[in-house]
């Protein structure tokens, strides 16, 4: 089923000879990195295998947020908000970012404690968050029927088109300098005295200096060729929208049972956080021990799914050479089909919390390919073993919102800069130097 329509990038037809730093992968981190990389002066190529954006990228709810993050991500999430304000005159292009507030409710008293609690990551960095009352509630989402105990609230928390985001970063990138060049897979990494020298890519040979895998879902499999472990798993999360609809609520909520967000045309994006199908696939035995701490963290909110999945992964090299296509130019979108059911549960129980929405008409459903990561916090760092090759991947649906910070800290790490944040967190190197390995809700 075709996902949501990205709005239209269009690719370099020539490749450049070389570059300083090049990016792989053409969603909002890819692009985002490569745009922080070009306005610092560096030659910057960005390569995507099929088009801007087309995947989680232009898939996800579109939720700007700093509740409810990972204590680990709070820092990068603040830098996030500071960026996103000044983002479409930087861009030069709207992209529907508003801060309308999330909240996230309160079913009893033991979620309206752990959510209290979780406001202390925001100590010091001068971000309201307050926890509401059932009539605070209804009274910023009226026409409700939500029996809650309260509701944790971020008013500068906000929402954005993820259908504009990607290509309108990967177009100020272009604008700037940086060759942009859509359907041009990277087969793999090119080394001189152990260290990156340059891509090959299907149509060519790039040299560089620096190359930053971005590659989203697709990224455990790059690294896997390159000789590099990285346990990453794909979650799918299932999403409609609606036709436009009036009376319902500004902010963007989650509950038990749907989240909502108000899109810019005036229609809502509608899905559940709590129902998300994990495919049974061989890096599913592959990473097995990885995911387990978080496996039994999160088995509630997972529909385990075996099926002709398993076969399909399993027919795809996990090594290819160079003068030979790689599997990314078989697929050039990954487009999973999504979950009726799930969708139609989450609508329904929307329709009960808030009547107006029984007049929804669904104009769209499609799915996306999240990129998870054993302790959901994402990779954003260099590789040790490897000088000149850098990963920015694994950002367990938390993506969307952080990526202008996301790029930005990749920059730094890449060019050597003071980092805007503690890059310690996210180093590629904690899967494997022994570090504890633990999921963090912050309560």
């Amino acid at each position: 089923m075709p996902g949501p329509f990205v709005v239209p990038s269009g690719g370099d037809t020539e490749l450049p000879g070389k570059v300083d730093a090049l990016v792989i992968g053409g969603g909002a981190i890819g692009a985002s990195t490569a745009l922080e990389l070009v306005e610092r002066g560096l030659k910057v190529a960005l390569c995507e295998k099929g088009g801007i954006g087309h995947e989680q990228s232009s898939r996800n709810w579109g939720w700007v947020r700093i509740s409810r993050r990972d204590p680990r991500e709070v820092p990068l999430m603040a830098e996030a908000l500071r960026i996103w304000d000044g983002q479409a005159e930087r861009l030069g292009r709207d992209v529907g970012y508003t801060r309308a507030g999330i909240m996230f409710t309160c079913a009893n008293d033991t979620e309206f404690a752990q959510h209290e609690r979780w406001m202390k990551n925001l100590e010091g960095y001068q971000i309201e968050s307050r926890m509401l009352t059932q009539r605070e509630f209804d009274a910023i989402c009226p026409g409700g029927k939500l029996p809650i105990k309260g509701a944790l609230y971020t008013p500068l928390d906000g929402r954005a088109e993820p259908q504009k985001v990607a290509p309108a970063v990967a177009e100020a990138a272009r604008e700037r300098g940086a060759h942009v060049m859509t359907e041009c897979a990277v087969r793999g990494i090119d080394t001189k005295a152990g260290k990156v020298c340059g891509v090959f890519t299907e149509r060519g040979y790039i040299a560089c200096d620096a190359a930053v895998l971005a590659g989203g879902a697709w990224s455990s499999l790059f690294a896997r060729n390159t000789g590099l472990r990285l346990p990453q798993l794909k979650v799918i999360n299932s999403v409609l929208r609606t036709k436009p609809l009036e009376g319902g609520p500004e902010a963007a909520i989650w509950s038990n049972g749907f989240a909502i967000r108000k899109r810019q045309d005036g229609g809502y994006t509608i899905a559940n956080g709590f129902e998300n199908i994990a495919d049974i696939v061989p890096d599913s035995f592959r990473f097995f021990k990885d995911f387990m701490p978080a496996l039994k963290h999160e088995w509630r909110s997972l529909v385990m799914r075996g099926g002709l999945r398993f076969l399909d992964e399993a027919r795809i090299p996990n090594h290819w050479k160079m003068d030979e296509a790689s599997p990314f130019e078989y697929c050039r979108v990954l487009d999973p089909k999504p979950s009726f059911s799930l969708q139609d549960r989450a609508l329904n129980n929307l329709r009960k919390a808030f009547p107006v929405f029984a007049k929804a008409e669904v104009a769209q459903r499609w799915a996306g390919a999240i990129d998870v990561t054993p302790d959901a916090v994402p990779v954003i760092s260099g590789v040790d073993t490897l000088p000149g090759f850098y990963i920015a991947t694994g950002f367990s649906g938390h993506g969307f919102g952080i990526s202008p910070a996301a790029g930005r800290l990749m920059a730094d790490i890449v060019t050597g800069h003071m980092p805007c944040v503690d890059p310690a967190p996210f180093r590629f190197s904690r899967f494997s130097d022994g570090s504890k390995i633990e999921l963090i809700s912050g309560f």
